[in-house]
């Protein structure tokens, strides 16, 4: 799987020992706006990873900050991303079950080194399970797309 990885100065510890167990499993992963400990905006490091997402040229992003919150807001503004704010393993499961998410957010602040791993584990194993959440992802995108889903024919 290609991931798109970034963070802002408070994620980025956590970015950096995520991106070796990535790796390790055999994921491509490639650490987009930099990843270092000086100050940055997180909206900057969230744009250039959803961007990926959303541009095809990465499969699914990781996005570390303290909270996890700036960066989901920042990521779920750009056309096609359906991020996550990610506390849990069931929370990660979920996300994509039913929400088809494909950036993932993580408060770095909050959570573990081994609970980031699981989290980002179960994410990235976890497939789509698609019907009747496909038509609510489908009313999702019509909501970018300025659409009322409540006028939206989506398949059942």
């Amino acid at each position: 799987m290609r991931i798109a990885l970034g963070a802002d100065h408070r994620g980025s510890g956590a970015a950096n020992r995520l991106m070796e167990h990535l790796h390790a499993q055999g994921n491509g992963v490639e650490a987009l706006g930099g990843i270092c400990q000086e100050s940055s905006d997180y909206p900057d490091k969230a744009y250039v990873v959803a961007s990926a997402v959303s541009q095809g040229k990465a499969d699914r992003g990781v996005l570390l900050c303290g909270s996890g919150i700036g960066m989901c807001i920042a990521a779920n503004k750009v056309k096609g991303v359906r991020a996550a704010l990610v506390h849990d393993e069931l929370s990660a499961e979920m996300s994509r079950r039913h929400n088809d998410a494909n950036v993932l957010c993580i408060p770095a602040d909050l959570l573990g080194e081994k609970l980031i791993e699981r989290i980002v584990d179960v994410w990235v194993s976890t497939p789509f399970d698609g019907g009747r959440h496909a038509r609510r992802v489908q009313k999702i995108a019509a909501i970018e797309a300025g659409a009322d889903p409540r006028e939206v024919e989506a398949p059942v």
